[in-house]
């Protein structure tokens, strides 16, 4: 599996995975069939669930993107990439399949055209020194947006980003 940011710890045996101050996120990684894996964000734990499975863990509003691929014999059939932002109490989530108990979907997008922009959107976000899970909500919902519109979508400045970063600190 592609790794993370910085090696979370295990899940303590007396949660078992199952805090309710946690979502989860469980993903399935077999060489060129199925590949899951987290493109950016900090999971503050992991369990291994088998050879092919692991589930982390993310804190109430952590941001994080998850890219999900599967193929067969003839090639892609998913490629797909969301953005999620990890429940918190009292906010209406969505649920997906591999997310427990749900998030907040702040972009999703599927077709290797659409996931290749997003790519590209992350790869230039951490071309400016910023993580992707610090990057404003509001930017990932644009290009979210744009995206379903096949419209260009706006580049994330670093000016946008201590703007986010003020507004974010007066709700701390």
């Amino acid at each position: 599996m592609s790794p993370v940011r910085s090696e979370p710890r295990q899940f303590d045996t007396q949660t078992d995975g199952r805090d309710p101050n946690l979502t989860f996120v469980e993903l399935t990684w077999k060489e060129g069939r199925v590949e899951q894996w987290i493109r950016f964000g900090d999971p503050v734990c992991e369990e291994r669930l088998d050879p092919h499975r692991r589930r982390f863990g993310f804190a109430r509003g952590a941001i994080f993107g998850v890219n999900r691929w599967a193929a067969n014999t003839y090639g892609t059939v998913l490629s797909r990439f969301d953005i999620v932002q990890a429940a918190r109490p009292g906010t209406a989530i969505q649920t997906l399949p591999y997310l427990r108990p749900g998030g907040t979907l702040l972009l999703s997008t599927h077709g290797w055209p659409k996931v290749e922009r997003v790519l590209q959107a992350i790869d230039t976000i951490e071309a400016l020194g910023i993580d992707p899970a610090d990057a404003s909500p509001e930017y990932w919902r644009h290009l979210h947006n744009r995206l379903t519109t096949a419209q260009p979508a706006h580049f994330y400045t670093r000016l946008q980003h201590r703007a986010w970063l003020k507004r974010r600190s007066l709700w701390l």
